[in-house]
């Protein structure tokens, strides 16, 4: 930064100095007049002095005012001005010299050589040793030195099995004669996949911070150019340089930018990012040997990655990194609760259980999250409400009391949300309810949050049929309440859900005893709750399709209408409760449920105290978006269209 400030500081001062050269100061400071003024200022008397450069003339008068004009060529001027007793001087032509001529002649093209060469330097990263300004095949992989890497395996927490699985690279890099006396050879690529924030870029850095080794790291992106055989060209000169500082790590992140299946894309094998591709899988495993240099990769898309890349003798090995269990996540906390001052009623192990399906980074985030609630209240140490705030905060959005809404609007999202939590209280195998909230946040109205006990694995059939149940909850307490006229769109989100999820069970889970075991839903939406179907199903098929889905879906629509309507007082009641209290949590609903009295939480309690009133701010409900799906379950009212 600071040497492209100085350079333009150096191009502004020339191109000032240049272009000073062109304009005369005494020009500056004297007046033009007209030549036909000039000559009767001189019949008159009133000229002292003049100076004579070609045709331009430079003059005093006798009151001691300067003044410019130029001849236009009068063969008389001279007698005139000597018969009026003007003192002439004549200023003999400056002569430049013929370096100075050269330089102001093509002084403009140098300038535009010189910023083009700037910029293509800055283009390519240039300005390091060895690069010039047409460095377009030079590497970009960012050489940490063995003594730069200060993360190590204490650093990485919650992936007790990855680690074990990298650790004998460890040992190879530190030494290697142990494995080769017995014939043995260390993996030549390592790839970690698994869900964005799992730690797979932390793991790599620990496995160079242990072992003591150089360790380039690049991003696949930075292969790929608009010049075809430029990546090509980085591959060589990244593994030249690998092979110097051998034993050395590689690490490859993002690899799927630029390890996609070949023959997919435009332009077949003369693609640039198929050429670079190609080089990459030589430069693993080619005639040439690389010994003592390790590839390590990350993605999160393995399926797109072409086999090639995945065969053994280029990643031997592949690491799942997946997201951690319940003690892996309590490992997390204590490794980043160890960088704020906490109080000693932090329990990391009552937020592990709290914050299920949270990756490693989610986990970082709820940390700094509670540590900057902390900052605001100006506390001098983060608290367990800190870190349920934060929670709150990541799980379902930040509370936005600023939103204006009237009272029937108020009431019909905590109608919206009672239903919700009812439903999801008397269904069976359903996740418990969290928390109960009209407060809008995030993008939405108002929250009901379901957060399971335990980690999920699998789910069984009755338990996607209770979520559909709980998810119809809001929008039936709407209608028992106000009538069909009166339902709003809150439940738009809702209905989308549990329509996906029930078109789910029938065509790629085999819930359905009418068609049977067998899937009929596109491979890539066989993860998700998409129901994509395949163009192969014949009309009568689809048809079929569409009557199960409708018949699941109104079988647990008209059970959560029966549990509402014998539950109808604990309906009326729980929305009296949230448009006092405006969020219930688990031991308040509790309360609801076994129809006693709800008593306040304390935390209403000290907001009631701060504020004086006790009255209830502007109200709504938010919803919790994709708050963690695989192990949460969120219901809620949506914004109005």
């Amino acid at each position: 930064m600071v040497k492209n400030i100085i350079m333009w500081v150096v191009i502004a001062g020339v191109l000032m100095s240049v272009f000073s050269n062109f304009g005369g100061s005494d020009r500056k400071s004297a007046n033009a007049v007209s030549y036909s003024q000039f000559i009767s200022s001189v019949n008159a008397g009133q000229v002292s002095k003049v100076s004579i450069d070609g045709p331009s003339i430079i003059g005093t008068k006798t009151s001691g005012e300067r003044f410019t004009t130029r001849s236009p060529g009068d063969i008389h001027l001279v007698d005139d001005l000597l018969k009026n007793g003007v003192e002439i001087v004549a200023k003999e032509p400056e002569q430049q010299s013929f370096l100075m001529s050269l330089l102001i002649s093509w002084f403009p093209m140098l300038l535009l050589i010189g910023v083009w060469i700037f910029f293509m330097r800055q283009m390519q990263g240039g300005g390091g040793a060895g690069r010039g300004a047409m460095s377009f095949g030079k590497s970009k992989a960012k050489l940490l030195a063995e003594d730069e890497v200060k993360v190590t395996f204490d650093d990485v927490a919650g992936v007790q099995e990855a680690k074990e699985e990298v650790v004998e690279v460890v040992d190879f890099l530190r030494d290697p004669s142990k494995f080769q006396k017995l014939g043995g050879m260390i993996p030549r690529g390592i790839l970690m996949s698994g869900s964005p924030g799992t730690g797979k870029t932390l793991l790599a850095k620990a496995i160079a911070g242990e072992a003591k080794v150089p360790f380039f790291s690049i991003s696949g992106s930075d292969f790929v150019e608009m010049f075809v055989g430029v990546g090509a060209s980085r591959v060589r000169d990244m593994f030249e340089q690998a092979k110097k500082s051998a034993p050395c790590i590689i690490f490859i992140d993002e690899i799927d930018a630029v390890g996609r299946s070949r023959g997919v894309g435009m332009g077949g094998g003369n693609d640039e990012r198929e050429q670079t591709l190609n080089q990459l899988l030589v430069e693993m495993d080619g005639f040439s040997g690389n010994e003592g240099v390790i590839v390590i990769a990350a993605t999160n898309r393995p399926d797109v990655l072409d086999p090639a890349l995945l065969r053994p003798g280029r990643f031997d090995r592949q690491v799942e990194v997946p997201l951690p269990d319940i003690r892996g996540r309590e490992q997390i906390l204590k490794v980043h609760l160890k960088k704020v001052p906490m109080s000693d009623g932090i329990k990391p192990s009552l937020i592990a259980r709290g914050t299920p399906g949270f990756s490693g980074a989610d986990l970082a985030n709820l940390v700094n999250e509670a540590a900057l609630f902390a900052a605001r209240a100006d506390k001098k140490v983060v608290e367990m409400s800190d870190m349920e705030n934060a929670k709150d905060k990541v799980l379902m959005g930040a509370e936005r009391r600023s939103m204006v809404m009237s009272e029937d609007e108020k009431r019909c999202t905590a109608y919206h949300e009672a239903g919700h939590a009812i439903v999801g209280r008397l269904v069976p195998e359903h996740d418990p309810v969290y928390k109960v909230t009209i407060i809008p946040r995030g993008r939405a109205l108002g929250v009901t949050m379901f957060l399971p006990e335990r980690d999920q694995i699998s789910i069984s059939k009755r338990k996607l049929e209770s979520q559909l149940s709980s998810l119809y909850g809001g929008r039936l307490a709407e209608e028992i309440i106000f009538g069909v006229d009166a339902v709003t769109t809150g439940a738009s989100n809702d209905i989308e859900r549990a329509s996906a999820i029930a078109r789910n069970m029938i065509t790629q889970w085999g819930f359905s005893e009418k068609l049977g075991p067998l899937n009929y839903g596109q491979d890539e939406n066989a993860m998700g709750y998409t129901g994509g179907q395949s163009k192969m199903i014949s009309d009568v098929t689809t048809q079929e399709i569409n009557d199960e889905v409708r018949l699941l879906i109104d079988r647990n629509f008209k059970r959560a209408r029966v549990l509402l309507d014998e539950n109808i007082d604990i309906l009326h009641a729980m929305t009296d409760a949230l448009m006092k209290y405006e969020t219930l949590n688990s031991d308040q609903l509790d309360q609801l449920m076994a129809r006693t009295t709800v008593e306040p939480s304390a935390d209403w309690e000290e907001d009631n105290d701060d504020k004086g009133s006790g009255g209830v701010v502007a109200e709504a409900e938010s919803k919790a978006e994709n708050a963690k799906d695989a192990t949460s379950q969120v219901g809620g009212t949506a914004e109005q269209p």
